[in-house]
């Protein structure tokens, strides 16, 4: 068995489920292109080997964790260039995770608790930012890097708390900024975030991109005007659809009294809640099917409204959408306070869908069963069937990028039967929706 020292690198895209939802598999496959040319340069410059690259994530080993943070930094401030030039539904908001160790070679792959560390971690970083163990942090040469401590996390399988550090933002800058990046945009910054501290380091020549990212963009960009007036009308649509059915179960669920089990046994008489009721009592889930929006909780006592948190999704769901902002606010506040990353991550996809964004709902789900949690799990296993193809088509794809086999029985479900809605518009009305195949290639991933 070999086994060697290294530092790892997870990154990812912030959106990308949601993206692929409304994407057809050319433009997907020209974003994934933009990504990888702007990407592959920089880990190569600072000495890194592309393990892997599997849709929007790259896994890359080095040999020098300095060098491994430098470029995490230089992709940032790559990528705040990038966005700076292209519209906003093209820009690409990456999160970057890292972590050392001694890992076991095999067959071009590594293995090892260092690799599960890094994954964990990666559930942890914002898009935009450069997270680091502990490891890293005593392993790198200090005076290249500067380095602020987040907090100790508990992470899933893993003994002990882990104590993560990130780079903080600049008001340190080693070189001029260029014509290009003074030239202002409007509501974005005028230097990048970490002050091209190791993107100076990275020769011109080498951030050529092998590609021509603006003709890869522009045919991505004939649909962006479209797609930016039925977003608005798309999510305005899903947000009154998923209030009123979420004002149903909040009125019931304030009105019936006593124990859990009472309650949920009045539930059951109640007509209209849907065809699909199942309890999450003792490890089991609640799923409580409403009409044309599935609302689901992720425990029985949170279904009927229980904890700060959740109430206050609750009242987002319930408040007209005009009366929304300040609720969702200290929506958001709360669900800062939870320590648990995993459970952080799933309140955030729950108020994401109380607010009718079943896309970057989606999203947070998968940074959540990146922490270990459960319960976004079998949130996304429960969207494969939504009454919307757009969103049974993206969990189905976020269930293949999980590799979550638990969730075979409803992918084979799927596969067979589709939904009423398949061959429509897809996710937001753009372009065709197919959940059926959608589901067809997620099984395949499972053989791959």
């Amino acid at each position: 068995m070999k086994t060697a020292n290294l530092a790892i690198v997870f990154t990812d895209i912030k959106g990308f489920t949601e993206r692929t939802s409304r994407q057809t598999l050319e433009e997907n496959q020209r974003l994934l292109q933009v990504h990888h040319a702007l990407l592959a340069p920089l880990f190569k410059a600072f000495g890194g080997r592309i393990i892997k690259s599997i849709g929007d994530a790259f896994l890359v080993t080095f040999e020098s964790p300095t060098q491994a943070v430098l470029s995490g930094i230089a992709i940032q401030d790559r990528l705040w260039h990038h966005n700076r030039s292209v519209p906003e539904p093209e820009q690409l908001h990456v999160r970057v995770a890292i972590n050392v160790g001694e890992v076991r070679l095999e067959s071009n792959d590594v293995f090892g608790e260092p690799v599960n560390i890094a994954a964990r971690v990666e559930s942890l970083a914002e898009a935009g930012e450069v997270y680091f163990t502990e490891a890293v942090y005593l392993a790198m040469n200090k005076a290249e890097v500067p380095s602020k401590e987040v907090g100790a996390f508990e992470l899933k399988g893993i003994p002990g708390k882990i104590r993560v550090f990130h780079v903080p933002r600049a008001p340190y800058r080693v070189e001029a900024p260029t014509a290009a990046t003074i030239a202002e945009a409007p509501g974005t910054e005028k230097m990048p975030p970490f002050g091209n501290l190791a993107l100076s380091r990275v020769p011109e020549s080498t951030l050529s991109p092998p590609v021509d990212l603006s003709a890869l963009g522009q045919r991505a960009a004939a649909g962006v005007a479209v797609l930016g007036q039925r977003a608005a009308s798309g999510a305005s649509v899903l947000g009154q659809r998923a209030a009123a059915g979420a004002s149903v179960l909040g009125q019931q669920a304030r009105t019936v009294g006593g124990s859990l089990f009472s309650r949920l046994s009045e539930e059951l008489k109640t007509p209209g809640l849907g065809a699909r009721l199942r309890e999450k009592v003792a490890g089991r889930k609640v799923l409580v099917g409403l009409g044309l929006t599935a609302v689901v909780a992720g425990a029985a006592v949170v279904a009927f409204g229980g904890g700060a948190t959740m109430r206050a999704i609750d009242a987002v769901e319930d408040a007209p959408e005009d009366e929304r902002l300040p609720l969702v606010r200290e929506a958001k506040r709360l669900i800062q306070d939870e320590k648990d990353p995993g459970r952080r991550h799933y309140l955030s996809g729950r108020l994401a869908e109380a607010q009718g964004d079943a896309g970057d709902a989606i999203d947070a789900y998968r940074s959540a069963v990146r922490a270990g949690s459960d319960d976004a799990e079998d949130r996304i296993i429960d969207l494969l069937e939504h009454p919307k193809c757009g969103v049974r088509s993206a969990a189905a794809y976020a269930v293949a990028a999980l590799k979550l086999k638990s969730a075979v029985g409803e992918l084979e479900d799927l596969e067979e039967d589709g939904g009423p809605d398949d061959g429509g518009g897809g996710f937001l009305g753009l372009g065709k929706c197919d959940s059926k195949n959608a589901a067809k290639n997620a099984l395949k991933a499972f053989k791959d």
